[in-house]
């Protein structure tokens, strides 16, 4: 690898973070990845691998293996929650490529990590490191860790989440804003719903919660759902608790009986609550620049936060491309300038949680490709 100079330092060994190392490092700069987890653990997760997404994944090589690990439904559905009327067909496979020069693929969240790491020498990625602070002056940027063990960088990048520690050193600690929701999620075996027919690809809608169901591999033998269900009490917030499923079958008793069946047939399932952050004023602080959940948490109604993370880091990536220390400060405003209009943009519609129930506007999320598209400094947002 050629570098220019320029070590960056990445915290938080998410989607966002592995590829903005990713993107780092395939652009000739040198990126270290420092995660507090010893070790990651393949949660029961899926994911949506949207077409911008994708587009993001192939600039860093790895388009072909998620195509080959996941799942690619030739259509999307949208669906009320009883009488399972469809409000929305979206048209996947040839069809999406062609509108947005990529496909949409439906994954095991565990795979795409893995698809991520790949892209990083292993040497690139620490793991067992927790950061408590930071201090920063003219030449560099110090990390500070639990056990006392300090690195040195010549720029920042927090991918640490919606419980950042580096966003609160820079706007002071706040706890985010709980929606009163939560979310139920779990994969299994797609033989447990016997001769059951579904939807490769499904949203189905009530009047205050709704049900995602989706194929994650390629042979459809493994299913996923993720839920979106009011329990304004509920206070835990961890990505591995468990939920009770004699509650999930009773929060879901009024829909279709094929929701109710794959419900039933789930072995278990994990719960998180829903919470969201107000859009912030600025994404960095002199060398330290914020990446993903850390300035831009979402709802996952658009399946757009580990989408808008990778492209954070190609922009974040593009930006820093044949720059030199001296500039480090130009660098940052241009992509904070790129990125903050889209990602609030997405933000706040994804919050809204209307999108594809109806026929709906997507060439502007699904048609972007970070790679190519012109770095537009701009303040205006960029959706109708």
């Amino acid at each position: 690898m050629k570098s220019n100079g320029l070590r960056v330092a990445v915290v938080g060994a998410g989607m966002g973070g592995l590829a903005c190392a990713a993107a780092l490092r395939r652009l000739g700069l040198d990126a270290i990845v420092f995660e507090q987890a010893a070790e990651f653990r393949r949660i029961g997760a899926g994911i949506q691998v949207t077409p911008n997404a994708v587009k993001a994944l192939r600039g860093l090589g790895l388009e072909n293996r998620i195509r080959a690990l996941g799942f690619e439904a030739a259509r999307g559905y949208n669906r009320e929650a009883g009488s399972a009327a469809i409000t929305n067909q979206l048209e996947l496979g040839d069809k999406i490529i062609e509108r947005c020069g990529a496909s949409l693929i439906t994954m095991h969240r565990g795979d795409l990590h893995s698809a991520l790491l790949s892209a990083l020498p292993t040497d690139a990625v620490v793991m067992g490191r927790r950061l408590t602070h930071y201090t920063q002056n003219a030449d560099f940027v110090e990390l500070a860790f639990e056990g006392g063990s300090v690195e040195r960088a010549d720029m920042l990048v927090a991918a640490d989440g919606v419980h950042s520690v580096v966003r609160d050193q820079i706007f002071g600690a706040q706890p985010p804003k709980f929606t009163g929701r939560v979310a139920y999620r779990t994969t299994f075996p797609a033989s447990l719903i016997g001769d059951l027919e579904i939807d490769e690809r499904c949203k189905w809608w009530g009047a205050d919660r709704h049900i995602v169901i989706y194929f994650t591999t390629r042979r459809k033998d493994e299913i996923y759902f993720v839920t979106s269900t009011p329990e304004p009490d509920f206070t835990v917030e961890s990505w591995s608790a468990k939920g009770d499923l004699a509650e999930l079958q009773s929060a879901y008793r009024s829909f279709h009986p094929t929701v109710r069946a794959v419900i039933a047939a789930c072995p278990e399932a994990y719960k998180w609550a829903l919470v969201v952050r107000d859009p912030l004023p600025t994404w960095s602080q002199g060398r330290v620049v914020l990446l993903g959940d850390a300035c831009h948490p979402m709802t996952p109604y658009m399946a757009q936060g580990a989408a808008s993370a990778i492209e954070d880091a190609v922009i974040l990536a593009r930006s820093l491309h044949d720059s030199r220390v001296g500039g480090l400060q130009d660098t940052i405003r241009v992509y904070e300038s790129v990125r903050r209009p889209r990602a609030t943009a997405i933000q706040q519609n994804s919050a809204e949680n209307t999108w594809m129930r109806n026929a709906t506007s997507f060439e502007w999320v699904y048609g972007y490709d970070a790679w190519a598209d012109p770095m537009q400094v701009s303040s205006e947002p960029v959706f109708n």
